[in-house]
């Protein structure tokens, strides 16, 4: 099995520690918004509420000097439904900087261009407000959504069928 071909229905039944992101946990779901209805890699971590000015810094490069790697950036905007904290700009510099994914724990905007994009993309849902920048955010941190614990180094796996965290590499 390659990133290209897994399928998450086999990966847990193969990896049944892994955590799995439980639909409708406090009313909330995941759409999938990017070209890449299929992605995964290792986790970097970003909590920010209705402030998207650490995703677009990690996004357009991660660290000093390092690209995105195939990496997926989970973002923990606190359910807001009020502004997105990714839009297709942003997403557009994941693309560039070869980041696999990035699932939002709250809105995007920009959803028909960010489709044809060759990159996942998971999210609560779409709006059209951008979100305010005043470089608030903290990266690296543990969440805690869908009924599960991410840490920054953990493994991501997202399909149309849901999304799998594990500890370690499954493919």
């Amino acid at each position: 099995m390659t990133l290209q071909n897994f399928i998450t229905c086999d990966l847990l039944d193969d990896n049944p520690e892994c955590q799995v992101c439980a639909p409708n946990m406090e009313g909330k779901r995941f759409f999938s918004y990017g070209g890449n209805t299929k992605f995964g890699g290792e986790v970097v971590t970003v909590k920010c509420f209705e402030d998207n000015s650490r995703v677009k810094e990690l996004l357009a490069t991660h660290g000093k000097d390092e690209k995105g790697n195939g990496k997926v950036l989970v973002v923990d905007g606190g359910a807001s439904m009020r502004c997105a904290l990714l839009g297709d700009m942003i997403a557009q510099s994941g693309v560039d900087n070869g980041w696999a994914g990035v699932i939002v724990y709250g809105c995007v905007r920009d959803v028909d261009d960010m489709g044809k994009m060759p990159i996942g993309v998971q999210a609560l849902g779409a709006i059209p407000r951008k979100s305010n920048r005043k470089g608030v955010g903290d990266v690296g941190v543990t969440l805690n959504f869908g009924g599960m614990t991410i840490n920054n180094g953990d493994f991501v796996y997202a399909d149309n069928n849901g999304m799998i965290v594990s500890t370690t590499s499954l493919l």
